[in-house]
């Protein structure tokens, strides 16, 4: 049965990732962001390549705190596989991805307007370079709600966590999402959000194995 490995946020420590390559752990790895890179996450993450790993990512709000860090990340040749507003499919499930936090300038800018100033990566862009890849965009999320996936991989939690955001319980049941998987608050738990959908933190540098069936099993 093919395994997938969800990564909780590195924080320059990859040594969970290390031991899983040198088990021979999982086909798919997903990373949820603060990678804290010493040098980019392709040369970083070399031994899961070699392996015919499977990377994919979603970006946390550490990864635009210094120059080095953004370009490591958004520079990398494993750029492309950012899943941040899309989804891809591995085996018979359909994961989705959600990067960066629900920033107070692009979210809640205004009390009473009831609407982001910034919709929008160019909008923000303009304004405020440096805090580009710490934030998760309006854009993505509304991509997001018109897709359906079996997991959601964010950076930020839902509810399920005191200092969590209720509109990623709103996504995942528009998306018919039966998993979250989540980084940023460094708590390895399990919870059940009201609507059903469970949810998986990890702890900071935290690792999660499953099977693709255990994954896609609401139950």
């Amino acid at each position: 049965m093919t395994k997938v490995a969800f990564f909780g946020d590195p924080h320059g420590d990859f040594k969970p990732v290390r031991n899983l390559v040198k088990r021979g752990g999982a086909g798919y790895a997903f990373l949820v962001g603060d990678f804290d890179l010493a040098r980019p996450l392709d040369q970083e993450l070399a031994d899961l390549v070699a392996l015919d790993c499977d990377i994919n990512f979603v970006h946390g709000n550490h990864d635009a705190n210094r120059e080095s860090w953004h370009d490591f990340v958004f520079g990398s040749q494993l750029a492309s596989r950012n899943l941040s507003g899309t989804s891809r499919t591995v085996g018979n499930l359909r994961i989705a991805g959600l990067g960066g936090v629900f920033h107070e300038e692009v979210w809640h800018p205004r009390a009473g307007l009831g609407q982001p100033v910034f919709y929008s990566r160019t909008d923000f862009l303009a304004a405020n370079f440096r805090k580009l890849g710490e934030v998760g965009f309006p854009e993505d999320f509304n991509t997001l709600v018109g897709l359906e996936a079996n997991v959601l991989i964010c950076h930020e939690a839902p509810s399920s966590h005191k200092y969590g955001h209720p509109e990623i319980d709103d996504l995942a049941e528009a998306m018919g999402v039966n998993l979250i998987v989540h980084g940023h608050v460094h708590r390895d738990y399990r919870a059940m959000l009201a609507n059903g959908i469970r949810v998986i933190g990890l702890a900071k540098a935290g690792l999660l194995i499953a099977d693709i069936h255990e994954l896609s099993d609401p139950t």
